[in-house]
């Protein structure tokens, strides 16, 4: 490989480094949510069409509260819902989720829905029963006229209606805490309108989107608000650690659905909404759900998912030999020619035309190409990132294990054995792969890379570290197989 080859090679690698790397270790630490939030209400936001910017009005100012408030709870047949009859959100049971609801959201009471006749402040509205079954519950507040019915019979949604008898204002409110896992995983506020929106904890914020649901994204789990057609809302999260959701115009009727499930990427799709994009797949998503495809198609032949990434990895290098036989074809050549090539820039190194001219009259009587090494790694780079994607973000490897002390690809491995077999499985890489490099500084470098690329991976979901692990060696078996073959036929070049 020439050092242009192995020049761009090292920018590819190192911008892999530089996505984990930035990502994992140096992205901004969310703000701590300040003590008490949890029993203070928040201030309301009346904002006009013309501009987010300004000030809330007066009149939308804390609520006050005015009476005690009691619970109630409602079991269905897949889920199951804990609230207060101030509308406060308590708990959600849900069939759908795999992690306790508590462990989510980390707040007693992570979503309130706020309301406020038109021309008055928000205030603790409290309903009365007037009708309640196992599923389904209907309050009424004669001091506000506002009538409250919810529902849980549906297989995947709560379903709230709120009616009055005049326009009234509205909020959801999210309260949740700062939190991040070893693996990874960061608890934020997410929202979809044209993209996926996240909103770190604590931010202080504040955006127009037309949104199809929001909330508290985290840890393979969503809690949030689902409309059936998109909702204008203003989207401000506060330094509180709160998120609020909030029209700039009033309403006479309320339908809207609470979701908690875990992100089952096939689950959401079926939901529709645009909640499959509440899987984070990033730039490469077309890719990563390819990816997401093959390997839920191995699982079903072998249902391991260590074994269904090492199959999928097997079938992409199979996919891609063709263009790696040309890269490894053309180092082979460049190998051959870099004495002659040596020769010639020692030649006329003060003639840069002149070096040029000579060295693609070599590159062309050889057959060798210097891009030629680069394009196939170039190529393969939506391909490596969309596997990174899916292996971060799937809840498939969710509590998936291998073998041994393998218990869970979606966390580390808690022995470093992969990142170490990894990082030893890239040096036997370049210690096979032919080399030009001659400057000292850029041998170092290359040395000290699968170092580096091992440390970042340590902490990174095994699942990642088994099919760079996977792929490594695929890659120093294809390199092998054509370096033998074109071994036996290639010939030093005649100058």
């Amino acid at each position: 490989m020439s050092s242009d080859q192995k020049n761009a090679f090292f920018a590819i690698v190192l911008s892999g480094m530089i996505l984990f790397g930035w990502q994992y270790y140096f992205a901004p630490t969310p703000q701590a949510p300040k003590d008490g939030v949890a029993a203070v209400a928040e201030t309301a936001q009346s904002i006009p069409s013309s501009t987010l910017a300004q000030a809330p009005k007066a009149e939308d100012g804390p609520i006050e509260p005015v009476a005690q408030s009691e619970s109630i709870k409602l079991v269905g047949a897949t889920l199951g819902l804990t609230f207060t009859n101030d509308l406060k959100v308590l708990s959600v049971d849900s069939k759908k989720a795999t992690f306790d609801f508590l462990s989510i959201v980390e707040a007693p009471q992570a979503f309130q829905l706020e309301l406020a006749p038109e021309g008055q402040k928000f205030a603790q509205v409290i309903f009365t029963t007037v009708e309640q079954t196992e599923t389904r519950w209907v309050g009424e507040s004669a001091q506000y006229g506002f009538r409250a019915e919810l529902d849980v019979s549906s297989a995947d949604f709560v379903n709230f209606k709120i009616t009055a008898k005049a326009p009234f204002k509205y909020r959801y409110v999210f309260n949740t805490n700062v939190k991040k896992l070893e693996n990874g995983q960061e608890r934020n506020f997410s929202y979809y309108d044209t993209s996926l929106n996240h909103l770190s904890i604590g931010d202080d914020s504040l955006a127009d989107a037309s949104v199809h649901w929001a909330g508290i994204d985290f840890n393979y789990h969503l809690f949030g608000v689902s409309f059936a057609q998109a909702q204008g809302l203003v989207v401000k999260s506060l330094p509180e650690g709160k998120m609020q959701l909030f029209p700039n115009y009033t309403v006479e009727k309320l339908d809207f659905d609470l979701v908690y499930l875990v992100k089952e990427y096939n689950y959401l799709t079926s939901l529709g909404r645009y909640l499959k994009h509440a899987v984070d797949f990033g730039f490469w998503g077309f890719f990563a759900e390819l990816i997401l495809r093959g390997l839920q198609f191995f699982y079903k032949l072998v249902p391991n998912y260590g074994i269904a990434i090492i199959l999928l990895t097997f079938l992409v290098r199979l996919i891609t030999f063709p263009l790696q036989y040309k890269s490894f074809v053309s180092m082979k050549k460049m190998q051959i020619i870099q004495p002659e090539l040596t020769k010639i820039r020692e030649k006329f190194k003060d003639d840069p035309m002149r070096l040029q001219k000579e060295s693609m009259d070599l590159f062309k009587r050889s057959g060798a190409n210097p891009v030629s090494g680069c394009l196939p790694l170039i190529a393969q780079l939506p391909v490596f990132f969309a596997f990174y994607k899916v292996l971060y973000s799937a809840v498939e490897l969710v509590n998936a294990p291998f073998y041994g002390w393998l218990v869970d690809l979606s966390n580390k491995d808690p022995y470093f054995v992969l990142p170490l077999l990894m990082t030893a499985a890239m040096f036997l890489q370049q210690k096979l792969t032919p080399t030009t490099v001659t400057d000292p500084v850029q041998k170092k470098v290359f040395m000290f890379m699968p170092i580096i690329f091992g440390f970042i991976m340590k902490d990174l979901p095994s699942g990642l570290s088994l099919y760079i692990l996977t792929s490594t060696l695929l890659a120093i078996g294809q390199q092998m197989l054509v370096f033998k073959i074109s071994g036996k036929s290639e010939k030093p070049v005649v100058v």
